[in-house]
């Protein structure tokens, strides 16, 4: 397996539970704010805002906390105003990397990711330089328990584009417009999606077969979604299973 999905897993091993709530929790909050500033605060008009909401409440950040992060994002109470930037560059053996920030402060957030981008022997590039090897697709996870010809009928027609079996749970991969579709029908169809997000997806990936490159591109991911300011990171890395158990 390979990118984003292999590095969420291994991540969520490594990862302290109190800590990762603590993280998670910011960058929803901030997210959640936003979506409501660009869109608007009602989750039934807002197609982003939905997605961020039904996040948070998987992840189970209090209600009351949603709200006001949604009010403040659109103006209804006072908060700091956030803005998007998108940083790119490589790892260790070339891997492409894409690091998503959400930050108040562009030369305090640009001088962090760059400063882990260096530590970990990596690099940034110029915007576009990496990009061209990923797709946004949305993707939606599902329980393993669930019967895949179900998934399969309901999914399809409502819009979805391919079905993979991660080994612990499903993931169906969609057109960025049509996620907000297959996760509501799937929801209809009392099949409740565990995740439902937009993903950047390679369409290229670049194996790693060397132990210590696997331990530098893993440590560099690691350390950049360790920035407060960072929402997602992705990458194009495809590390073999037995290498990447060794480096855990």
């Amino acid at each position: 397996m390979s990118g984003h999905s292999k590095w969420a897993t291994t991540k969520h091993r490594k990862a302290a539970v109190d800590k990762v709530r603590a993280k998670v929790f910011a960058k929803l909050i901030r997210q959640l704010e936003v979506a409501a500033r660009e869109g608007g605060g009602d989750v039934n008009t807002n197609a982003t805002l939905r997605t961020m909401f039904d996040k948070a409440r998987s992840a189970s950040v209090p209600m009351d906390t949603i709200e006001r992060a949604i009010k403040r994002g659109s103006g209804d109470l006072e908060g700091v105003r956030y803005e998007p930037v998108v940083y790119e560059g490589y790892g260790a053996g070339g891997v492409a990397v894409i690091v998503e920030c959400l930050t108040d402060n562009r030369n305090r957030t640009g001088a962090e990711v760059r400063n882990v981008f260096s530590r970990s022997g990596g690099s940034t590039a110029e915007p576009g330089a990496v990009s061209w090897q990923f797709a946004r697709k949305g993707q939606i996870e599902l329980p393993r328990t669930l019967d895949e010809d179900k998934i399969m009928e309901v999914a399809v027609e409502a819009g979805a584009e391919d079905l993979a079996d991660e080994g612990e749970r499903w993931v169906l991969t969609t057109a960025a417009s049509d996620l907000a579709a297959v996760r509501d029908a799937l929801a209809s169809a009392g099949m409740t999606p565990e995740s439902a997000e937009l993903a950047m997806i390679a369409t290229t990936t670049v194996p790693v077969t060397e132990e210590g490159e696997a331990k530098k591109v893993l440590r560099l991911l690691e350390a950049l979604d360790d920035l407060d300011d960072v929402q997602s990171v992705w990458s194009n890395f495809d590390i073999a299973d037995e290498i990447l158990a060794s480096v855990d």
